[in-house]
């Protein structure tokens, strides 16, 4: 497949919204922009809900309790 093929894949997002592989790929970049502009204390608080939800899923997955460690935040 050539490169601009590549670039013109549309892809097909939640709600049936479409978009090329390269809007998608500049959504990201924007993302993570944004994301590097949080404040350390935000980025902790996202990092600790990341550990909850792969928590729940490995509670998921063994049908038992994690054994992951879930960090705790006091303010």
């Amino acid at each position: 497949m050539s490169d601009k093929k590549i670039e013109v894949m549309k892809i097909i997002m939640k709600g049936n919204r479409i978009m090329t592989r390269r809007q998608l790929f500049e959504k990201k970049e924007e993302f993570h922009r944004e994301q590097a502009k949080l404040p350390f204390e935000e980025k902790i608080k996202i990092l600790t809900q990341l550990q909850k939800i792969a928590s729940s899923i490995e509670n998921l997955r063994n049908d038992k309790k994690s054994s992951q460690r879930i960090w705790e935040i006091s303010h």
